[in-house]
């Protein structure tokens, strides 16, 4: 995909090929800029399972009570289901409508830093994958070699690595199996962004006007990755719960 969009805008590497070329600054930018965006997606998706986790441990605590039951209720662990599954939702719906519109700026923006962006994208995205699917790994091994082999379940050394294994499942279930999507839409539908864009700059359309609106668009939902998910005080909890019970 990113070797088309290159044959596509140097007319088969006949022509501007010299802007695929780290003295180009916009093709550098762009790598520094894909990078960023990877590290951006790791941060953010964590943080919408941390705040998941958190909503689904407070709900526990304050519902699901097990003395004198054999076992939870149905309608409660469904509740505790349900929670997870919100915060899932709304943490990817920020992080993909970010990624959406960050397509659209950057190919809009200046085709030759969309192809440093595109490459940066799939080299970062993939050895940021192998390193959480690894670490996540190595934390989750660690607390199933202190149950199973050591036999010391329940003590402070098992505790680290339960604090550590809350690390890891994020780390290799979510973060970096969701890398491979994200690489493969941004160049899939980047191939058809920057060729829009392209054809609009020939006919003299505002793309630079737009590439800045979709920016900030971007921006917008970035922000809300994170703060928008972000697990707040007290104060905050006691807040919004007041406001639903309104």
């Amino acid at each position: 995909m990113i070797f088309s969009i290159m044959m596509s805008l140097t007319n088969g590497l006949k022509e501007n090929t010299d802007k695929l070329s780290l003295l180009h600054a916009p093709f550098v930018l762009g790598l520094i800029t894909g990078g960023a965006i990877i590290y951006w997606f790791t941060g953010a998706s964590i943080q919408a399972v941390t705040t998941g986790a958190y909503r689904a441990v407070e709900f526990i605590k304050r519902n699901i009570k097990l003395e004198g039951a054999t076992k939870a209720s149905v309608e409660d662990s469904k509740k505790v289901v349900e929670i997870c599954t919100k915060y899932a939702q709304k943490g990817m719906f920020n992080i993909f409508l970010t990624v959406f519109f960050a397509t659209l700026a950057f190919a809009f923006a200046e085709p030759y830093f969309f192809i440093g962006y595109l490459i940066s994208i799939a080299i970062f995205g993939l050895y940021q994958a192998i390193f959480m699917a690894n670490a996540g790994g190595a934390w989750d091994n660690a607390k199933k070699v202190v149950e199973v082999v050591l036999k010391q379940k329940g003590t402070p050394l098992h505790d680290a690595t339960v604090v550590g294994d809350t690390v890891g499942d994020p780390f290799k279930d979510t973060s970096s199996v969701a890398m491979n999507p994200i690489i493969k839409f941004t160049t899939l539908f980047g191939l058809l962004a920057v060729s829009l864009a392209v054809k609009m700059s020939k006919e003299g359309g505002p793309t630079t006007i737009l590439a800045v609106v979709f920016f900030l668009v971007s921006v917008f939902f970035v922000w809300r990755s994170f703060y928008g998910m972000r697990i707040g005080t007290e104060k905050d909890a006691q807040a919004a719960k007041a406001k639903s019970a309104a």
